[in-house]
């Protein structure tokens, strides 16, 4: 299993490269995963039957007892036949659903495998906190896939308001786990529920919290109104996500916890009541609909709530009958969103109003969406009237008093869809000689207020396609065959219903005999079809009920109120300058550090002024530089005398024996220093040229009251140990465990392992936020290069591609590549080029290089390592670019930062995780010694591969800032020199051809699509 989603992991990584050979073919070679897992899933049928389990545990953090543990067993086995089994055939739907032209599909692609892959984890995960790290995953994804349309503010906000409702949901359930895994001293689920704590107040709060989540993941009331405003993703996301998969994890949940759980006061009437209310809700509401996507949403919501009610019984029967209906609603739901879509793209609309003849147009779409329909409505021979007739039968059976209120509400429900399913039908394949009259509006506001049934299709009306139906065939065939095999269906899932107690010997089949639940189910059929048939007065009677409360309307009242809120504290807070929240945040920090060292009563028992005289005039040079600092009026002076403090720091560190240490902080202060002036080039000469400081006399009190407080505490620090120091266990370490005499970086890639991969995380964070600043319409921008063209066929000549209008003209001359040292400079102007420099930079830039690469090897016993040889590979690309300009850049280095950063992570990432194949603990690293007749005693271990990772992130890092504050910032001064010199043709003209190049997308999808970013404005670059 672990390997399963690992393939799923590494899979995913690879679609977006897949996608740009394969197209809209990737498809078919992902849907094999999801596939293959479901045959492995098959495999374990066995076990399960047997009423066994299938296990795999690997120790993750045993201090704690959490380990990578899944297990298969019943319910895990059913939920992970469906993930897999429909994800694997929403996939292959795909690859006829969309155009090759369609934006962003490797990344859509990669997104919906990686979330099938999320839910096979979900479903088997038996560690809690495994479960619900996979139950956070399906949130972000379904995130980002059903805000796959960016350009649209409908599909932007529906999945925001997705993500903060599940998220919301998902932080009462983790404070629930904790508190539950706590009292049971357990984080396993299945000692979980075989061996419940004892009931109390914890207990109850605990599981009520858990439920929280539960309800929210699977849009129940109050949490149901995120479900419709998400059918603004694409139709496949809705099959899948929203008919099979993630909604589905709320139920999972319920029904997992339900044997263990099901007596803990609050249980029933909660979710008994809670899912009644949302039946009746979503289904009255799909009576409203005319788009055919919005209604199949109500009607899910509806269904949501009638699972709710089932598993959430609490009995063996509701139980077994709970597992009937979620396989059979997975079947006829994913089934009737596929055929959604396949009306969308024939007919260009999903208006019930607006189509007509397609039954007789497309006779076996028809049939499929029949069958399905009559599932969902529970017409016998199919799965749905098996399922819907062992809940009527629990409910009947039950002898509690919640028995009534769940089939009243149960029953009045079934009417409800029935109706809405044979409206669904009738309104997608009927023949209509005129559109239907009295058909009301939504009633229920949409994504920002706006009606949900105005979501625009999302392809172009096509040719109808055959092969598009072959994953609606297959789910039909198996909704007709799951009624046909009810009885071996019914007894697989027993092994789970048999676990809930509460008796009952209930068995799945397709014919009872004449029993009050055949009856109630054909009074049900009889008074749904009356009600379709009286759908004129039954929608004059909707419009007339108001729309009391509304949940979706109060949910974007809180967000409005919540960003009114922060926009009147941001005004009060921050009404001053930088100056000021600076001097708050120094004062706070000096009130709350002085109170703690006036309440101190450890003190150094001896002072000692200096370790060695030098240490003296390194202070003295250090405190001048920082007045000065202080004092310059010119920016690039006060950059430079702050730069000269960091370099003080170098020299200390090198007198007290930390070669490595100042190796690094003198790279850093040096990077930094560069940062500064690139960001300064955008600025005034001069400091408060305009606006002259105030109040200079706070300023200074202020600077000296922090300078004080730092002494201070760094005196009390050093006269407040206790115990001896670790060093000397730091260095036997790093030799024993480490197999390295360098001991910072033996801790930063082995006995520290975990906390560099965060400060990993951060610098990619650093290097997005400075781009995301920087390029403010889309970080799609790919910074230019001198491209040298093939050979022409008539004479043999090369000609450049220059994409700047300041380019020279020597840059025309065949040869100029062969005799120029550094190519980006044949395009600065003659004033801004220095041909020493680029010289210089020629000759250094490649023993630069060589040196990183030393110091990325020899990092483990001498100084260096992966840090400081990514620093100094970084001021090399730096170096490139000062004397190049920016086009040198991408002459240097063509691969863009984001494919650097990735692989770096991906290397210390998977050297993080490459030890689990081998039984080790993650991190865990392995080494390889060997004696050489030549190169002698040789040591090479994982954590190289680790630190080669840093390495490679941290040159990503600067590469991305060096190409937003360097090229990028070049690219909006020289369109602010254009705009300057209008007189200018030839460069206004190689100006507005270099923009169109840097802002140009690909408009050649749909039209409503092209549309769409032609009215947003997305269309263009920093000159739209």
């Amino acid at each position: 299993m672990i390997l399963v989603l690992l393939l799923f992991a590494g899979l995913a990584a690879l679609t977006p490269l897949l996608t740009r050979v394969l197209s809209t073919r990737v498809f078919y070679v992902i849907a094999a995963l999801p596939a293959a897992a479901f045959v492995f899933t098959l495999t374990q049928t066995g076990t399960v039957l047997a009423g066994g389990a299938a296990t795999e545990t690997v120790e993750w953090i045993p201090q704690l007892g959490i380990a990578l543990s899944f297990r298969v067993d019943t319910l895990a086995w059913l939920l992970a036949l469906v993930v897999t089994g429909v994800g694997a055939l929403v996939l292959v739907y795909c690859a006829r659903y969309f155009s090759p032209r369609e934006p962003a599909l490797g990344r859509f692609a990669a997104l919906l495998l990686a979330f099938a892959g999320t839910m096979y984890g979900l479903v088997t995960a038996d560690d809690i906190y495994i479960m619900f790290m996979f139950w956070e995953i399906t949130s972000v994804l379904s995130y980002l896939l059903i805000g796959h349309y960016t350009e649209r503010k409908e599909s932007r906000g529906a999945a925001l308001q997705a993500l903060l409702v599940t998220t919301f949901g998902g932080l009462a359930m983790l404070v629930g786990v904790v508190l539950l895994t706590v009292d049971a001293g357990t984080s396993s689920i299945a000692r979980l529920v075989s061996d419940p704590p004892p009931g109390g107040p914890l207990v109850t709060t605990s599981i009520l919290l858990i439920l929280v989540g539960a309800l929210s993941k699977s849009a129940l009331v109050p949490f149901h109104f995120w479900l419709p405003a998400a059918m603004a993703a694409p139709t496949p996301v809705s099959a899948y996500l929203h008919a099979a998969a993630m909604v589905k994890a709320g139920i999972y949940l319920i029904a997992r916890l339900a044997p263990g759980f099901a007596d803990t006061p609050g249980w029933t009437p909660l979710l008994v009541s809670i899912g009644v209310w949302t039946m009746l809700l979503g289904a009255w509401r799909s009576l409203r609909q005319n788009d055919l996507k919005l209604l199949l949403a109500y009607g899910t919501v509806s269904q949501l709530g009638f699972l709710t009610v089932v598993v959430g019984f609490g009995t063996r029967d509701a139980a077994l009958a709970g597992a009937a209906l979620l396989l059979a609603h997975a079947l006829f739901k994913a089934t009737l969103f596929l055929v959604v879509g396949i009306i969308d793209h024939d007919e260009g609309t999903r208006d019930l109003r607006e189509i007509s003849a397609l039954g007789r147009r497309r006779p076996l779409l028809a049939a499929i969406a029949l069958i399905a329909v009559a599932s969902m409505a529970g017409i016998p021979p199919l799965l749905g009237f098996v399922a819907k007739e062992a809940v009527l039968t629990a409910f009947l059976e039950a002898d509690t008093p919640w028995a009534v209120v769940a089939l009243v509400g149960v029953t009045v429900g079934s009417i409800l869809t029935v109706a809405y399913s044979a409206r669904f039908f009738w309104g997608a394949f009927a023949t209509k000689l005129a559109p239907a009259s009295g058909s009301g509006g939504s009633g229920v506001a949409g994504v920002h207020g706006q009606s949900p049934q105005n979501l625009t299709p999302e392809p172009a009306t096509h040719k109808p396609d055959t092969a598009i139906l072959t994953a609606p065939i297959i789910l039909t065939i198996a909704t007709i065959a799951g009624g046909i095999a009810a009885a071996p269906i019914g007894h697989a899932l027993e092994t789970y219903a048999d676990t809930v107690p509460g008796g009952g010997d209930y068995h799945l089949a397709l014919w009872h005999g004449l029993e009050p639940a055949l009856g109630i189910s054909a009074l049900i059929i009889a008074a749904g079809l009356l009600l379709f048939a009286l759908r004129k007065p039954v929608a004059r009677l909707q419009k007339k009920v108001p729309p009391l409360i509304d949940a979706s309307r109060t949910y974007w009242s809180m967000v409005r109120g919540v960003d009114q809120l922060a926009a009147r504290v941001t005004l009060t807070a921050q009404k001053g300058g930088l100056p000021q929240y600076i001097g708050t945040i120094l004062l706070v920090f000096v009130l709350c550090l002085g109170a703690a060292t006036a309440l101190n009563r450890t003190w150094p028992t001896e002072f000692v002024a200096w370790d060695y005289p030098a240490q003296v005039f390194v202070a003295a040079a250090m405190a001048v530089a920082a007045v000065m600092a202080a004092r310059a009026t010119h920016r690039l002076a006060a950059v430079l005398l702050v730069g000269a403090t960091g370099f003080g720091l170098v020299v200390l560190f090198a007198f007290h024996g930390a070669p490595d240490l100042a190796l690094t902080q003198a790279l850093v202060e040096s990077v930094t220093i560069v940062v500064f002036v690139l960001v300064l080039r955008r600025l005034p000469v001069k400091i408060a040229q305009h606006n002259k400081p105030v109040s200079k006399g706070w300023r200074i009190l202020i600077g000296t009251l922090v300078g004080v407080t730092m002494g201070l505490v760094g005196l009390i620090a050093l006269g407040a140990r206790q115990a001896p120091g670790l060093g000397e266990d730091l260095a036997r370490l790093a030799v024993e465990v480490g197999h390295g005499k360098n001991v910072v970086n033996v801790m930063l890639v082995d006995i520290r392992a975990w906390d560099t991969m965060n400060e990993l995380s951060v610098l990619v964070v650093v290097a997005t936020g400075v781009a995301s600043l920087i390029f403010v319409t889309g970080r799609n921008f790919t910074v230019p290069r001198l491209r040298e063209s093939r050979k022409r066929r008539s004479g043999g000549q090369r000609s450049q591609l220059v994409d700047d209008p300041h380019t020279s003209t020597e840059t025309d001359d065949p040869d100029s590549r062969q005799h120029s040292w550094l190519l980006g400079g044949k395009t600065l102007s003659p004033e801004n080029r220095s041909l020493i420099l680029e010289v210089l930079v020629r000759l250094i830039f490649h023993p630069a290089i060589v040196v990183s690469i030393f110091l990325l090897f020899a990092g483990h016993n001498a100084p260096g390592g992966g840090f400081a040889a990514g620093i100094l590979a970084g001021l090399a690309l730096i170096a490139r670019y000062l004397a190049g300009g920016r086009y040198e850049i991408g002459e240097t280095l063509p691969i863009g930062p984001g494919v650097i950063l990735g692989a770096g992570m991906l290397l210390a990432t998977g050297t993080a995780v490459g030890s689990l194949f081998f039984g080790g603990e993650i991190l865990q690293s392995a080494y390889f010694e060997a004696d050489a007749p030549i190169l002698g005693h040789i040591s090479f271990g994982t954590s190289t591969i680790f630190d080669i990772g840093v390495y490679l992130v941290v040159i990503g890092v600067v590469l991305d800032i060096l190409r937003a504050l360097g090229g990028e910032v070049d690219r909006q001064q020289a369109e602010d020199d254009v705009d300057a010199e209008p007189d200018d043709h030839s460069v206004v003209a190689d100006e507005a051809e270099t923009r169109g190049r840097v802002a140009g997308r690909d408009t050649s999808g749909p039209a409503e699509r092209r549309q769409a970013g032609a009215s947003t404005g997305t269309s263009g670059g920093g000159a739209a």
